[in-house]
């Protein structure tokens, strides 16, 4: 009898991929998009005044503090119950954004949906790619130069220990990193321009922490140190110590109090004309 590796079942040392954090110039511009117009919710009890706004997704969040717009360069996959529902709520606040970067496309399988600021964002329902999600951020897709997706795969495996590989997709190399179940980074090689970091970060929780913080910390690449947690911004090649990508991680312990908290998602069809006791939260795995 020969028995399978069951490699597919690797989780690696990053958990969870637990927010992104987004700079925006406007509170009310925000809410349309994020809450009206995705269906999202805000965070009830935490960043609930005018200079930040959490945006619950599933276990993840969108984090939206009041400043000059960040972008990502790239994009960022949500997956949603029903693209319909979210196309309806979309036409919806489509005058309220106009003058805007607002605007969607409709796709094959998903919607292609640009924020006011210009972050883009593909929109799926849910499928076995994304295991029994319905609602949630499985992965965040960087544009990077060319030549350093074997590079950015080896740092995530041997710096962070998470399981990267490097792969061809439509004539370019792509780096693909776990970060969760069901849930990982990609890095496209981009030979077009991409503009320069402008603060933008993700959040990730680690099982082992001391080994990735040791690793930077002896390369004097770390920029905070908090209880339970660092950050970095530079993901360089462990062979050359060349930098080949800046982005800020906000690396963040098993023993932070935040890690698995529960987040309250809404159910963005319950309205007042047609209101359904008990049915005012969603289950973000559709239970």
């Amino acid at each position: 009898m020969v028995l399978q590796e069951y490699s597919e079942e690797d989780v690696g040392n990053i958990l969870l991929l637990e927010h992104v954090n987004l700079g925006v110039p406007d509170q009310g511009t925000a809410t349309l998009f994020y809450v009206v117009g995705l269906g999202l919710t805000r965070d009830p009890y935490l960043s609930v005044s005018v200079e930040n706004m959490w945006i619950n997704a599933g276990e993840q969040q969108f984090h939206l503090p009041t400043r000059a717009a960040q972008v990502v360069p790239g994009h960022i996959g949500v997956v949603v119950p029903s693209l319909k529902l979210l196309e309806a709520r979309l036409e919806s606040v489509r005058e309220r954004l106009s003058g805007t970067g607002f605007g969607w496309t409709v796709k094959a399988d998903h919607l292609e949906i640009s924020c006011p600021w210009g972050n883009q964002l593909r929109c799926y329902e849910p499928s076995p790619e994304f295991g029994s999600a319905i609602l949630g951020i499985p992965y965040v897709e960087l544009r990077v130069r060319p030549g350093s997706a074997d590079g950015i795969a080896r740092f995530y495996l041997e710096a962070l220990k998470a399981p990267a590989t490097v792969y061809s997709e439509g004539g370019a190399r792509v780096a693909r990193v776990s970060v969760g179940c069901n849930q990982w980074l990609s890095f496209r090689e981009w030979h077009g321009e991409i503009p320069p970091y402008d603060g933008h970060h993700i959040a990730i929780y680690i099982a082992d922490f001391s080994g990735p913080y040791g690793f930077l910390k002896r390369r004097a690449k770390i920029t905070e140190v908090r209880r339970h947690q660092f950050r970095f911004q530079e993901v360089l090649d462990p062979r050359s110590e060349e930098t080949l990508l800046i982005l800020e991680h906000e690396v963040r312990s098993l023993r932070h109090p935040m890690y698995r908290r529960f987040l309250i998602n809404r159910e963005p069809t319950q309205i007042q004309r047609n209101y359904r006791r008990g049915r005012d939260s969603l289950n973000p795995f559709g239970f």
